[in-house]
């Protein structure tokens, strides 16, 4: 195997050091950061390929980059993601005075459209959350997840790495640390709590193998990874009927159903943990989208 040139070498090192100081300077969560590393050492493969070193890179090599990118067939939102990790990185090596110039300021993202998430109807929320077999522990144990899910809008990241010292039952909230570590206090409901209570009491007892902190635990007593949780309630949602399913659906429809029934902005916001109250705004606009569908099906002059 061909070795990589010294140069690239040294662009793939200032990679690392790029990584290691939005993780340490800017408290970016571990995907954030792991969905750059591989947006950069993608970049770093094309220019290897192309012989140019990253300290050498030019706005034409950057730019045929994001083309080819395109005719991957790379989604426009993943196409942005990787631009924005791109810009960001020659703009440090720009400030630590590794490079002079900036090559990829100029950079344009792709037009990303009109994109409203995909929500339940609460009709398909009590279809889903009677959908496992509360017969089996593993069963009780994701209607548990899914209820929490769904009262909370955690994201699933924080849902799998919940941790027994962030319950706070008998008040009827938890701590939920989400992107950057930054902490947030999330009201529980009854419903949610209930059954987290037969989960945490019945079940969790009996697939625990070793001590350990995490809440939700695999059939072998393991802590349930994002993926697992994943494919278990996607499961779930093709028993119901509802393809195409995951976590983030049941946030989406958590925040839109609360606007549906009066809550403000500014309190959904803080619930789902968005730094920007203009990242919440989008559920505004899903409820409005979704009074709009139910003016066209039910008047009578629609």
């Amino acid at each position: 195997m061909a070795k990589v040139p010294p140069q690239d070498q040294i662009g793939r090192r200032l990679i690392g050091t790029y990584l290691d100081a939005i993780e340490v300077e800017r408290g970016l969560s571990r995907n954030t950061v792991d969905a750059y590393r591989s947006d950069l050492r993608r970049l770093a493969s094309f220019l290897e390929g192309r012989k140019v070193a990253v300290l050498e890179a030019s706005p034409a090599d950057l730019s045929l980059h994001i083309r080819e990118l395109r005719r991957s067939g790379l989604a426009n939102r993943s196409i942005a993601r990787n631009l924005v990790a791109i810009r960001r990185f020659f703009a440090f090596l720009n400030g630590i005075k590794e490079r002079a110039d900036d090559p990829a300021v100029n950079l344009q993202p792709p037009k990303l459209g009109h994109y409203l998430p995909k929500v339940l109807s609460e009709e398909q929320v009590e279809s889903l959350l009677g959908a496992p077999d509360l017969s089996r522990p593993l069963g009780r144990r994701d209607r548990a997840m899914m209820e929490l899910l769904y009262a909370t809008g955690l994201r699933v990241s924080e849902l799998v790495g919940l941790e027994m010292t962030q319950l706070r039952l008998d008040s009827g909230f938890l701590i939920a640390y989400g992107k950057g570590s930054k902490e947030r206090v999330v009201p529980v409901g009854e419903s949610a709590e209930e059954w987290l209570d037969d989960y945490l009491g019945m079940v969790r007892p009996q697939l625990l193998k070793q001590l350990h902190d995490t809440v939700f635990v695999n059939a072998r007593g393991n802590a349930l990874t994002r993926q697992g949780f994943w494919k278990n309630l996607r499961q779930h949602g093709r028993t119901v009927g509802i393809e195409g399913l995951s976590p983030h659906v049941l946030r989406h429809s958590f925040a839109t159903h609360l606007l549906e029934h009066g809550a403000d902005l500014r309190s959904v916001q803080m619930m789902l943990g968005h730094a920007d109250v203009s990242t919440t705004q989008i559920y505004t606009h899903i409820h409005q989208h979704r009074l709009k569908g139910l003016y066209d099906d039910f008047h009578p002059r629609a």
